[in-house]
């Protein structure tokens, strides 16, 4: 690890005042520190929010359908949530499917929907060939051992797949996110937060130097019906080869509204408009989800490792939204 400054911000607003592109902010640090022994981030400084007390940061707020999530919620006090487990379980499954119980109890949810890659070659530096850690230098994946590797929204500079299970719940269900940046408060979708590799996969969001999540807010939050199916190598502690969340309104055996992301398959969190718009009320049985399947991944583009995805892919989604539609509303 690199030497570097530290310093303990006192407000929001004093650590995005001091905050500039050699920043880094520290909450939990559970993706954070670990990049920084890896000698893949070399910050200059880090800026400690993990003991501030603002309110609006720190709290889990309701107000009629919507939802209001503080960024330095952690990831445990979200998934125990009670009421959302019961007004929204795909946003509590997401998370309880996640990690181990020591790093839910430590990272924040700000953070965990700005965690990186689980890409060997990203986050191995004795590969050089790197667009996301060194622009310009080529994709070691593309011809080497990609079978995590993404299917969907990747470009012949990276095929890095985005590794979080709760940011495909935020996007299915149109979150939006609350940003301090030294403009001020401004509230962008979830869905633009996140930006697909195209020749800058260096550049993964859209946030400014300086900018400091603040919130997430979730205007419909009425979904009872709703779950994440996540698909991985073992049953704990492992990142999703595919995935889905899931939401579902239903009139009798008809689709009146539906929500889906993908996960484990794609360089950023997936929103299945295409799946959607296959489902919106058509009457859900296992031939419609797996027309809706088909929809999902018409577009992927494969590997010779990870062609395996598509199929499963499939297989999930098929599986999530039956087993959505059984659940009691």
């Amino acid at each position: 690890m690199r030497p570097f400054q530290y310093e303990r911000a006192a407000s929001p607003a004093r650590a995005v005042s001091s905050a500039d592109a050699g920043s880094k902010y520290h909450a939990g640090g559970t993706t954070l520190i670990d990049l920084m022994k890896l000698d893949v981030w070399r910050p200059e400084r880090l800026i400690d929010i993990s003991a501030l007390k603002e309110p609006r940061m720190t709290r889990i707020e309701r107000n009629g359908k919507a939802l209001r999530i503080g960024s330095m919620v952690t990831m445990a006090a979200l998934a125990g949530d009670e009421g959302v487990r019961r007004s929204c379980p795909v946003l509590t499954d997401s998370l309880w499917l996640a990690a181990s119980a020591q790093l839910r109890n430590m990272a924040r949810l700000g953070g965990n929907v700005l965690q990186m890659t689980r890409c060997s070659y990203y986050r191995d530096t004795s590969y050089d060939q790197c667009n996301k850690r060194a622009p310009g230098s080529g994709c070691a994946a593309l011809d080497g051992s990609n079978r995590h590797h993404a299917i969907l929204g990747t470009s012949d500079a990276c095929i890095a797949t985005y590794p979080g299970d709760w940011a495909q719940a935020l996007i299915a269900l149109d979150a939006v996110v609350e940003i301090l940046g030294k403009d001020g408060p401004k509230s962008v979708p979830f869905a633009t937060l996140h930006r697909q590799p195209g020749n800058r996969p260096d550049v993964e969001t859209t946030l400014a130097a300086g900018d400091l999540i603040t919130a997430f807010v979730i205007p419909d939050a009425d979904w009872a019906r709703s779950k994440y199916l996540k698909i991985r190598d073992r049953e704990s502690y492992a990142f999703a080869l595919t995935s889905a969340a899931v939401a579902l309104r239903m009139d009798g055996d008809a689709v009146s509204d539906v929500r889906i992301g993908l996960g484990g398959v794609a360089t950023v969190p997936w929103r299945a408009t295409a799946a959607e718009a296959v489902l919106k009320n058509a009457a859900l049985s296992e031939d419609t989800a797996q027309q809706a399947a088909e929809a999902a991944f018409a577009g992927a583009n494969t590997l010779e490792h990870n062609a395996y995805k598509v199929e499963l892919g499939k297989r999930t989604l098929v599986r999530a939204l039956m087993d959505t539609a059984g659940m009691e509303a």
